[in-house]
């Protein structure tokens, strides 16, 4: 047999991981606040591409969610024990149109204006689309802007700074002592750093911080969590020399060592609990009530409220949803003037990245929806019953349900949030492990984990129940699971052993 080179011609198929189609999978797993942000981006650099800014709709007392209905949003869920509902198309197109008698002509004007001939007034009036004459606007932009602004620590301190600590190297070192403060309100650096640092002696620095350490609130300027406690209880004159001694040995309070920290501090049960109880009462990080960062709230992706009809009723929240549109009537008007070869590719490229993100845009909330609605569906008794009937749920059954690959289910389900009867909830909430049962049927770890802690919840101080007893009542209940699996439970949910619960429980350590 004679091998010769021969050329043959063959066909196949395979995915190519394109620019834009990496790009559509960064968007999907992106929360709604860093996908706001990439739009914004996007408005600045792409001057085809502006905001869909929603219409003013006439009649402010009309059903919120009437208005979303208009674009399709809106999915009835069937209850799967028999509870009716309709279920609405999922495939949506995004309205891209553009209205151009609704941006080019404004409000208009009172009877009687134009025919007066007032142009004048006829140009102010043209500006009430916006919010009002012109020359009636506030120049601070808006209400919100003339509140008063929080006090942030530094502020808080520099006054405390310049009543107490005379002018002088003392309040430059005061000075540097504050700029040298974490956000838990904990120094940074040492005394003898401190000291090298501003050419003093260690004496005087050590003056000043101890004056420092009597600002308020209590607890600041302190090296360490024994330190901050410390100041906190000097100034409730609670720092004896038993609480000293208590504060000591924090390491032995952390592993509950009630025997021993009895030797150590000299008292008796009774005290060492009202000793516990006040250290409990102090702050560890006494700077946090001056932080300048707002919390962020949760913004759910996907709204869920009873149907009428007994089923569930799912939709997009669209106010977390960036509006976007090309505007093909400035593309056509600058495609015409444009005349060089970098200008035409320039706009051709604008347009096509603006026509792209418009589109994967549209995709990215037909496939949120889509896996949204299916989770509803299939954990329907938890929105019923509760925590206790949370279904085992994994992603292969919700991506084999929709026909998608797991990948893109685990994408859409991260960082993404849905407002139920029941809370807010990331997606990922709902996806969990099975645990056999005595009688066949599978239970959800997080339901399991709900029981456990309601069971140690109800126990009493006479009787802890210890992780053999916790297996055995869970058996008894049908669940099947492993002594290591509680004892992994419970650590999870920092539920302590149940010696030390007894320990606690006894010597009433632990709080009300």
């Amino acid at each position: 047999m004679v091998l010769a080179p021969s050329l043959h011609l063959r066909q196949t198929q395979s995915l190519v991981m394109t620019p834009q189609l990496q790009q559509a999978i960064k968007l999907l797993q992106l929360s709604n606040i860093e996908l706001t942000a990439y739009v914004e981006q996007e408005l600045e650099r792409n001057p085809l591409l502006e905001r869909a800014e929603p219409r003013d709709v006439a009649g402010a007392g009309e059903d919120r969610y009437d208005d979303r209905r208009d674009a399709g949003e809106g999915v009835l869920v069937d209850s799967p024990d028999g509870r009716a509902g309709s279920e609405a198309p999922l495939d949506v197109e995004i309205d891209n149109s553009y209205d151009a008698q609704e941006y080019e002509s404004g409000p208009a004007a009172p009877e009687g204006v134009a025919a007066a001939g007032a142009e004048g007034f006829a140009d102010d009036w043209s500006n009430v689309g916006s919010g009002g004459r012109r020359d009636f606007m506030d120049e601070d932009g808006g209400y919100e802007n003339t509140l008063a602004g929080g006090v942030s620590l530094r502020d808080h301190l520099v006054d405390q700074l310049a009543c107490d600590v005379p002018e002088g190297a003392d309040r430059l070192i005061g000075q540097a002592f504050i700029d040298s403060l974490d956000d838990n309100g904990y120094l940074t650096v040492t005394v003898e750093e401190m000291a090298e640092a501003m050419g003093a002696p260690v004496e005087r620095v050590r003056r000043v911080l101890d004056r420092l350490q009597r600002f308020d609130p209590p607890g600041l300027f302190a090296r360490d969590l024994s330190e901050c406690l410390a100041l906190q209880l000097r100034e409730k004159d609670r720092l004896d020399p038993c609480m000293q001694a208590l504060l000591a040995n924090l390491d032995l309070l952390a592993r509950r060592d009630v025997p021993q920290l009895l030797k150590v501090c000299g008292v008796d049960a009774e005290d060492l609990a009202e000793m516990v109880a006040e250290i409990r009462a102090c702050d560890p990080r006494p700077a946090l009530r001056f932080t300048d960062v707002p919390a962020q709230p949760v913004v759910p992706d996907v709204l869920m409220r009873p149907a009428p009809d007994g089923g569930w009723h799912v939709e997009l929240n669209t106010d977390a949803l960036p509006r976007v549109l090309v505007n093909h009537r400035y593309y056509a008007l600058v495609s015409k003037a444009a005349r060089s070869k970098e200008d035409k590719g320039f706009v051709a490229e604008n347009f096509q990245t603006a026509s792209w993100l418009v589109k994967a845009l549209d995709q990215r909330a037909n496939t949120i929806l889509k896996v949204a609605v299916e989770i509803v569906r299939q954990q329907d008794a938890f929105f019923v019953h509760g925590i206790s009937a949370l279904r085992p749920l994994i992603l292969r059954d919700i991506a084999t349900a929709i026909e998608m690959h797991e990948s893109t289910v685990s994408r859409v389900t991260s960082n993404k949030y849905i407002a139920t009867p029941r809370g807010i909830f990331e997606l990922k909430y709902f996806f969990t492990q099975a645990i056999a049962g005595a009688d066949g049927e599978a239970h959800s770890a997080e339901a399991v984990r709900h029981r456990i802690r309601a069971l140690i919840d109800a126990e009493s101080a006479d009787d802890v129940l210890s992780d053999d007893t916790l297996v055995a009542l869970l058996k008894k209940e049908g669940i099947d699971i492993a002594r290591r699996t509680v004892a992994k439970y419970r650590e999870g949910m920092k539920i302590a052993s149940s010696v030390q619960r007894r320990r606690e429980k006894r010597m009433k350590l632990t709080q009300a």
